[in-house]
């Protein structure tokens, strides 16, 4: 075996150890029954979204559709960390090796950046309906969708990509121990014993870059809302307005807020064990809300649910 390959052969198989978010055995029990529920209700909530738009023809619109897409990407980001968390919390030391690091790094960071993509499109989408109701079909068309939902997909792929690439480019010779319960970029950056100042640029610079362009959509997508609902003179209208745009303004404040304070900071203010309770979060709690939120909130996914609880209970009804 050559050096090179040798030397590729160790990094591999070497483990990295996490931290947690305490070493105390009675907390981390404490938080297993507190997360355990929380990641049951993120999983089944954001698949259950996912099937109710699929089984509901009401729902088969461009709307449903970026909604399904965004509880498919919450249920993805959801386990991406949450299995492995959860079994780490009953574990007197919690391990993970350095693929499976590089593995989770690249879902989690890409999934969050194609969700504010993805949110963007939707604030377009909503900006479309309400503003000219009569072309959304036509203006929101299958191809259009299909382009913009590939369009997010691309563009946290290329993020997570970057990200990922140039973390693990690093010698991580200080230390073994990851300061965080999953393989986070700044922890990683500081047991790093590189200069790790271009890493932190390409952070803030491609955070900064894809929350930047995607807020910007969003801003100006709800500025033209905002005129068309000042002309509104249907309470039906400013109804359905309302509901739809605030579930969606909702998730977009969750989401942005926690990623704009963990990310878009210079690296002296990070402080690794604050920013476990912000980790904790943008990672469990809002996969968990945003179909919570959305259902709500939401006429139309409400009355679904009761059409197809009711088909299936007369299905099972029938058969019996």
């Amino acid at each position: 075996m050559t050096p090179e390959n040798l030397t590729w052969a160790r990094v591999v198989s070497a483990e990295f150890i996490l931290l947690g978010i305490t070493n105390r055995w009675d907390l981390c029990i404490t938080l297993f029954l507190i997360f355990l529920p929380v990641y049951l209700v993120s999983w089944l909530g954001n698949m259950g979204m996912v099937l109710l738009i699929r089984v509901d023809a009401r729902l088969h619109t461009p709307m449903y559709f970026f909604l399904a897409n965004l509880s498919l990407l919450d249920a993805c980001y959801s386990s991406a960390i949450g299995p492995k968390m959860l079994v780490d919390l009953l574990l007197p030391h919690a391990t993970i090796p350095y693929a499976a690091c590089a593995l989770q790094m690249f879902v989690f960071t890409g999934l969050p950046d194609a969700e504010c993509c993805l949110l963007a499109a939707m604030a377009y989408d909503r900006y479309v309906a309400i503003g000219n109701p009569l072309l959304y079909t036509t203006a929101m068309s299958r191809h259009l969708c299909l382009a913009l939902l590939g369009a997010s997909g691309l563009g946290g792929a290329v993020s997570a990509f970057v990200h990922t690439t140039f973390t693990f480019r690093l010698s991580f010779c200080h230390s073994r121990e990851i300061n965080s319960f999953f393989c986070d970029i700044p922890p990683l950056l500081a047991i790093s014993c590189n200069d790790t100042s271009l890493n932190e640029l390409i952070l803030f610079a491609i955070c900064g870059f894809i929350q930047m362009v995607t807020m910007l959509v969003i801003a100006v997508s709800y500025g033209f809302i905002t005129g068309a609902v000042i002309h509104m003179h249907s309470a039906e209208g400013l109804r359905r307005a309302a509901s739809t745009c605030g579930s969606h303004l909702t998730a977009v404040t969750m989401l942005y807020g926690t990623l704009i304070f963990m990310y878009l900071r210079p690296s002296s203010s990070y402080a690794l064990d604050t920013d476990k309770m912000a980790s904790v979060f943008y990672t469990r709690v809002i996969p968990a809300l945003n179909p919570l939120t959305y259902s709500l909130h939401n006429k139309e996914v409400k009355e679904a649910l009761r059409r197809t609880w009711s088909r299936f209970c007369c299905s099972g009804r029938g058969h019996s």
